[in-house]
């Protein structure tokens, strides 16, 4: 959720940017400070607030929603394939990478 910001940036300012979005519908980093933290793993009510599952973002949407290009890819030659593209351009692009 903090990229929406920088997208609108992007595209208010035509930057050559391209932006990779893993997304892998969690906060993980949240989940791994959590155990770093209290030294054992979430429990099912802890990581249900971790999670983005019940409500995917469509970053693809939101980018095209906000003037940047974008497109999802679900494997490493698609990603390959649309990143020469994207880096081909001087626009903004976001590579909505699913894991």
């Amino acid at each position: 959720m903090y990229t929406i910001q920088a997208l609108w940036t992007q595209a208010r300012e035509s930057l050559n940017i391209s932006t990779l979005m893993c997304a892998n519908r969690s906060y993980k980093i949240l989940d791994a400070e959590f155990k770093r933290a209290q030294g054992r793993p979430a429990d099912r009510d802890v990581l249900s607030l971790m999670e983005l599952k019940r409500s995917d973002i469509d970053w693809v949407g939101v980018s095209q929603g906000m003037g940047v290009l974008a497109e999802a890819v679900d494997t490493a030659e698609e990603l390959a394939d649309v990143l020469t593209r994207a880096l081909a351009e001087p626009v903004p692009h976001l590579i909505q990478v699913n894991l």
